[in-house]
């Protein structure tokens, strides 16, 4: 097993550093998969926009982005805060990174809502700018929570 950890051990808070999912439980573990696929679900037509407003594809992108993104994107909060609840108290709510996370994902809920989202079926210039805007934020926000997730800094406890 990784970082010597034997059968039915509790990842000590040094390797859950490095673990982008700890190893807690077979529950846990499920708990993470599923929220990595909400996140590759939410974040992956994104990349897909643009060129589907080139094709003239406004509909169908709203539709994507209406009945799939937004509900992926609040499944990964609820994955996520299932992983907190489940891990044992070797993460919590209070942690530095994991407000960071819960931070960054207000936020692209809102660039999501309000900005993308009213982008998507207007054909005008400003809109687009609007769309670029909020899928850039998207993805910068995107990274951030993904380097947040795999190397939790400021893990305020040791």
């Amino acid at each position: 097993m990784p970082h010597g950890l034997g059968s039915g051990q509790q990842p000590e808070l040094a390797s859950a550093a490095v673990l982008a999912i700890l190893e807690i439980s077979t529950g846990y573990r499920i708990l993470g998969l599923l929220h990595i696929v909400a996140v590759v679900v939410a974040f992956g037509p994104l990349f897909v926009y643009p060129a589907l407003r080139r094709a003239g594809a406004a509909s169908e992108m709203a539709k994507l982005h209406t009945y799939v993104s937004l509900p992926a994107l609040v499944l990964v909060w609820v994955l996520g805060m299932g992983m907190i609840g489940m891990s044992d108290n070797a993460i919590e709510v209070s942690d530095t990174w994991v407000l960071l996370a819960l931070l960054s994902w207000v936020v692209l809920m809102v660039v999501s809502w309000f900005l993308i989202r009213p982008a998507i079926n207007d054909t005008g210039e400003q809109a687009a700018k609007r769309l670029a805007m909020g899928t850039g934020i998207t993805h910068l926000l995107l990274v951030f929570s993904l380097w947040l997730m795999v190397f939790k800094p400021f893990l305020d406890r040791g």
